[in-house]
């Protein structure tokens, strides 16, 4: 069996290119939340405006991960990676000249269109160029997201003390525009061909891998983009890896448009400890990004590393519910924050339960529109909830619910094939 390729030759362009666009998807959603009381000294912010901001990233998600199949079959995965960067860095860039809360929220959804392109864009881009490390791959640009996720409620608080808000807010911009460099110079220099069909099924990582990942049969040429999308939407697999990827954008959207409010009110912490809470959700997602790829392609664990989160997040929103105070809720926080395990293992399951990069793409678009648009008006939910009832116990109870709820669906997302063999039991040739 031949050796899989060391990861950098001749593709050290794609792996910049993958992990400045993983980088930037992720600091775009996290980096205002610890700021807005600093931007509402300088403007008011409405609870509504607050609320459809919290509500903007899984609508764009949503909308834009729906175009984007569309986008790719016309013009190729690395050109609506170029695009989809540039929506991303003009959007920070022009976010820290707001001046009001609604060119706020505007550049916002410009952002977060970005991102709802780059979010579907990235596991193909793996599948593609690095097929035979899918594994060190997946680890590699989920860690670069969870790092993303970590540093700017970090760094937002000590920067707008230093330099203002707006250059706070602004300078994640930079890693945007740095990711569209290697994938200009690939498009400039032609070397966009990837790797040939069937890599994945040569070197000891893909040998290693789990059984779906390799399929020994012939592949038939892939149906278009909305026939493909069409078959999806029948295939239980592809709706339950969906509900797993909403699941965790619940918790995450939520926790990062309203976990500082809620600790702040419930636990009784300062604005500062509230933006350090925030962060260790965040972090808590980072051993995860490096575990869960490794524990899914070679041990097939997709079914413990569920349970794990689930388990994890339940008693972490049960702890804040009912035994909150200025120590313990740290403890709740990190654990509900365990929870984040489900967003590289739903990244995982994309990739692993497709057979081509072309089927990669829709099942991409497939898991994240309907998981965006799922999650799409929980962040509104919860404000709502919170100011009607004047409490965080409503929204927390909800939050349980969903967990609750999701539970059947991850050990369905277990199933050890690919969308296309489920599709081949069901109803015949893909």
């Amino acid at each position: 069996m031949t050796a899989p390729r060391p990861l950098a030759r001749g593709r050290i362009l794609a792996l910049l290119g993958i992990l400045l666009c993983a980088f930037s998807l992720r600091s775009a959603v996290a980096s205002l939340s610890p700021l807005l009381d600093y931007v509402a000294a300088d403007f008011a912010v409405s609870a509504v405006v607050l609320g459809l901001i919290g509500t903007a990233p899984p609508v764009c998600f949503a909308i834009f991960g729906l175009c984007t199949p569309l986008l790719e079959r016309r013009f190729g995965l690395e050109r609506v990676t170029v695009l989809a960067l540039t929506a991303i860095a003009a959007g920070l860039v022009l976010r820290g000249f707001a001046g009001g809360s609604l060119s706020l929220l505007f550049t916002t959804a410009l952002i977060f269109a970005g991102v709802g392109m780059g979010n579907i864009l990235v596991p193909p881009l793996v599948k593609k160029y690095f097929a035979d490390r899918i594994g060190v791959m997946l680890t590699l640009y989920t860690t670069a997201m969870a790092v993303s996720t970590v540093l700017p409620p970090l760094v937002a608080v000590p920067v707008a003390d230093a330099a203002g808000w707006r250059v706070s807010l602004g300078l994640w911009g930079v890693f945007a525009l740095a990711g569209i460099v290697p994938w200009v110079l690939m498009l400039a220099t032609g070397r966009t061909a990837g790797l040939p069909a069937g890599a994945a099924a040569r070197g000891t990582e893909a040998a290693d891998a789990d059984p779906a990942v390799l399929s020994t049969g012939p592949i038939a040429v892939a149906p278009t983009s909305s026939r493909l999308f069409a078959r999806l939407l029948r295939l239980p697999l592809a709706w339950s890896i969906a509900v797993v990827f909403s699941t965790s954008s619940i918790m995450a959207y939520v926790a990062f448009a309203w976990l500082p409010s809620m600790v702040s009110e419930i636990a009784g912490v300062s604005a500062v400890e509230a933006g350090l809470l925030l962060s260790l959700f965040a972090v808590m997602g980072l051993p995860a990004s490096l575990l869960v790829p490794v524990l899914v392609v070679r041990f097939q664990a997709t079914r413990p590393v569920y349970a794990v989160g689930s388990i994890a997040g339940l008693l972490g929103v049960l702890g804040l519910l009912l035994w909150s105070n200025p120590v313990t809720v740290w403890l709740w926080t990190g654990l509900f924050g365990i929870v984040g395990v489900m967003f590289p293992l739903a990244l995982v399951l994309i990739s692993i339960r497709s057979r081509t990069p072309e089927s990669a793409v829709v099942l991409s678009s497939f898991v994240q529109s309907v998981g965006y648009v799922i999650a799409a008006g929980f962040p509104l939910v919860v404000g709502v909830l919170h100011e009607t009832t004047g409490s965080w116990r409503v929204p927390l109870l909800v939050i349980l619910g969903v967990l609750i709820v999701a539970i059947p669906f991850g050990f369905i997302a277990g199933s050890r094939r690919t969308v296309e063999e489920e599709w081949e039991r069901r109803h015949g040739r893909w």
